[in-house]
């Protein structure tokens, strides 16, 4: 039993931990949100969110999810550049998506922004896992 639970850890490894950490990063960018949706338009709350929870990415990401450890700081600038790169292509995105959930739609801000990162999430994932922090093997 243990060896299974040991063999599934390793084969599932990337995406356990990322629903995790993911988890966590997501629950940031909402709370900030909604925070901050009460004093600003929720277009510049979505933005404060997105920079909130981008810095919570990246550290689990890098540190925890896909284990990127580099030895020179050329490598860490580009995986950096990349991540921050690919994440304003998820923000075009989720605010995309929270225009015509809130602007066009008249949905609730929460609702929208909860619905928005299901979305977000997956395509953070492929670009993280197949483009920023892919195996150097």
């Amino acid at each position: 039993m243990l060896d299974n639970l040991k063999s599934l850890w390793y084969k599932y490894h990337d995406i356990i931990t990322y629903v995790f950490f993911g988890g966590i990063t997501t629950l940031v960018n909402i709370v900030v949100f909604d925070l901050c949706n009460y004093v600003m338009n929720y277009q510049i709350a979505n933005i404060i969110a997105w920079f909130a929870s981008v810095i919570v990415a990246y550290v689990t990401n890098k540190l925890w999810v896909f284990n990127s450890h580099y030895d020179n700081w050329n490598a860490v600038f580009k995986e950096l550049f990349l991540f921050f790169g690919l994440r304003i292509a998820s923000l075009v995105l989720d605010q995309a998506i929270m225009t015509v959930g809130i602007s066009l739609l008249g949905w609730d801000a929460l609702l929208v922004k909860i619905l928005d990162q299901v979305v977000v999430i997956a395509s953070n994932y492929i670009f993280s896992k197949y483009f920023i922090f892919k195996s150097k093997k």
